[in-house]
């Protein structure tokens, strides 16, 4: 397809104009003072004008700049240097149209938002740690790639070497739309670094995919449904030893669900990020039962989720990345975990639109 003719079937696909309208009436809305009677309704439709403004604007821009690009190309003539500037032009307007596009994919309920990504070592013992700080910086290296602020909210180091668990929020446009097709079971074979005879081995993590809840709108939770603790954070021994109870633990009693928070440096700091974690917990935990009734009503049996082993990444014998949920797959296993997934991603995205 010519990059004039996807501009086009892009254009035709998504209704700016419509979308526009949807925010004319959502500024309506928020100038009603009603609306401010209840605040969880006047976030949202503060939080959904900005998310299409944002939406609406970028498309705009791009739109401008294809009509640009054109205009320019009409006048450069016999001029070689401008052609090639305007081809070079033209091939990132052109990924920034693919990336728009992708983006199309994305309608699910809270796809718009930013993204909790938890990573756990599995069975596999310091080579399943060693793996999971493998996968944190594949998934760091794409956060960068995209334009996204990645930020480590809480780890635990591995006994030995690597991770046992790491949960890192991810802040951006669609960040939960993309990374929730990451989610679920991620399996490494090579030869261990730790093994002195250098035996094959094979190591798993889990990869925990969250959207981050809005807690006026998502998870209002009530004080008396929350037991706060505090402890000493654990670390270096010495002088460096905490000696004040600034790590922070949140156990939401209907439910059971417990997290804690102790790394930051003061405790009211620990307690925001904990508060944050148990709010998409929730949610999450929400969406998991609304999942399991359809199931039920369907007569499917949705398996564990150590079950779903979506990939697996093979540095020996040979080097391969292949998901088996869609085929996907390549043998440049060094690009992946430099943080190039954004073809399986792809892949999955379609498949679940087919599925649809």
């Amino acid at each position: 397809m010519s990059f004039t003719s996807a501009s086009h079937l892009s254009w035709s696909v998504f209704d700016i104009a419509g979308l526009e309208r949807g925010l004319s009436q959502k500024e309506q809305e928020s100038s009603d003072p009603d609306l401010w009677q209840n605040p969880a309704r006047a976030q949202q439709v503060l939080q959904e004008m900005a998310r299409g403004r944002r939406t609406v604007d970028s498309w705009l821009k791009l739109e401008t700049g294809i009509t640009e690009l054109i205009e320019l190309a009409s006048l450069a003539g016999d001029d070689t240097a401008l052609q090639g500037e305007i081809e070079q032009e033209a091939q990132a307007l052109a990924r920034r149209l693919d990336a728009k596009e992708q983006e199309l994919r994305l309608r699910g309920p809270y796809d718009s938002r930013n993204a909790l990504l938890a990573l756990h070592a599995g069975a596999g013992g310091t080579e399943a740690q060693d793996w999971v700080s493998m996968l944190l910086r594949m998934y760091l290296r794409w956060a960068e790639r995209r334009g996204y602020k990645a930020e480590v909210l809480e780890m635990t180091a591995g006994d030995e070497a690597g991770i046992k668990s790491v949960l890192v929020e991810v802040q951006g446009d669609y960040t939960y739309g993309y990374l929730r097709a990451e989610h679920g079971v991620h399996r490494l074979v090579r030869l261990s670094p730790f093994d002195a005879t250098h035996a094959r081995h094979t190591s798993f993590a889990l990869a925990e995919v969250m959207p981050e809840a809005e807690a006026t709108i998502d998870t209002n939770i009530p004080q008396d449904e929350m037991k706060v603790e505090t402890f000493r954070s654990s670390g270096p021994g010495g002088q460096h030893m905490q000696k004040t109870s600034s790590a922070v633990r949140i156990t939401h009693m209907p439910t059971g669900i417990t997290v804690a928070c102790q790394g930051e440096r003061s405790q009211h700091q620990n307690r925001e990020v904990a508060l944050r974690i148990l709010q998409a917990r929730l949610l999450e935990h929400e969406l998991h039962r609304q999942a399991e009734e359809r199931a039920k009503l369907k007569g499917k049996h949705l398996p564990a989720a150590w079950g779903n082993q979506i990939r697996s990444y093979v540095l020996h014998p040979y080097k391969m990345v292949k998901d088996h949920r869609t085929g996907q797959e390549t043998s440049n296993a060094a690009a992946v975990l430099d943080g190039e997934i954004d073809d399986f991603i792809e892949a999955q995205l379609r498949s679940q639109i087919s599925v649809d």
